[in-house]
């Protein structure tokens, strides 16, 4: 019966020993296995064999921040056996920070990094995310020491790219890559807002005001723009009528000096026989229209004869003289 016992005891002791020796890794996880208390190797995923007396897990201790009931953020610590090699975010509460100029701001960060080298991340630092952590908070606040408000609130890029390359070179030994930095919120004191907001409105007023300079400036250069050019088409308009006046003038007086030429012509031929003076003629005819225009113009009660009334009569005398012919006068015009 003893044998018996024995046997079931060492087959129960075997089965044990075997069930223990047995581990399963999960993808994107790695497990730290120690001999005698000495590193031996880093188990891959899947399904590994250890020495259970021998050979254990390296027990880690891991910081993970979890959102409270409140929606506050809660950071509670755990022993781990596997190391998650995914990416990972690590939320920070706000920090307190004082810019170079001192205003002291507030700024919410996230940091985003992933585990690869799971050995490093073991012996070369104890509890690796609190380490990450503390990190990152005293070169944010280096790094926001060395600007202004103004700057930090307009330079978050800059602030983001410069976190990630101090917080990747300082956790490469570590056995650590930041990935990026992130950060959510900057939020300054309620007095340096409300300036804030003052000189934001005082801004806007003043580009507005200059827009609207800008504009009436824009609308009379318009305005004396088509001013001169309508002046300017007013003057050649002026200029193109008098020019057609002129031609006109001169085109009647030509007409009128033809005329009058050909009348002479004619008169001349008409007294040529006569032995008249077509210039007397001409001389009569030019008192008769001055004594018209005066017996319309003046009172019937005033006559005006002229000095030289002889040689009028003459050329009224060659008038009737030229009419017994059958000479017409010229009309008057």
């Amino acid at each position: 019966m003893a044998p018996l016992i024995i046997a079931a005891f060492i087959v129960f002791f075997i089965i044990v020993f075997a069930l223990k020796g047995v581990v399963v890794v999960n993808q994107a996880e790695a497990m730290v296995i120690e001999r005698l208390g000495r590193y031996n190797r880093t188990l891959a995923p899947g399904v590994n064999i250890i020495w259970p007396l021998f050979e254990t897990a390296r027990q880690i201790d891991w910081e993970f921040v979890t959102e409270g009931p409140e929606g506050e953020r809660v950071t509670r610590r755990q022993t781990i056996r596997k190391i998650d090699l995914r990416e990972a975010v690590y939320d920070f509460p706000k920090q307190n920070v004082i810019t170079e100029d001192n205003v002291a701001i507030q700024i919410d960060a996230m940091l985003y990094f992933q585990v690869t080298d799971p050995k490093r991340a073991v012996y070369e630092i104890s509890n690796l995310p609190e380490a990450i952590k503390k990190l990152t908070q005293t070169t944010l606040r280096n790094v926001i020491g060395e600007m202004e408000l103004d700057r930090t609130l307009s330079s978050r890029d800059n602030i983001n790219s410069k976190l990630k390359i101090i917080l990747d070179e300082a956790t490469d030994k570590w056995g650590v890559k930041v990935n990026r930095v992130e950060l959510q919120d900057i939020i300054p004191p309620e007095d340096i807002k409300e300036a804030m907001e003052k000189q934001m409105r005082a801004e806007r007023d003043r580009r507005a005001s200059i827009l609207q300079a800008e504009g009436q400036k824009r609308s009379d250069i318009l305005k004396a723009e088509g001013e001169r050019e309508a002046a300017v088409n007013r003057a050649e308009g002026q200029k193109r009528a008098q020019i057609l006046l002129a031609e006109a003038e001169r085109e009647a007086r030509l007409r009128i000096a033809e005329g009058e030429a050909q009348a002479i012509e004619t008169i001349s031929g008409a007294l040529a026989g006569s032995g008249g003076n077509p210039s007397q003629y001409l001389i009569a005819i030019k008192y008769i229209e001055a004594f018209i225009d005066l017996a319309e113009k003046e009172s019937d009660k005033v006559v005006y004869m002229p000095y030289e009334i002889s040689g009028v009569l003459g050329s009224v005398g060659a008038i009737r003289e030229i009419f017994k012919d059958g000479l017409q006068p010229p009309a008057n015009p």
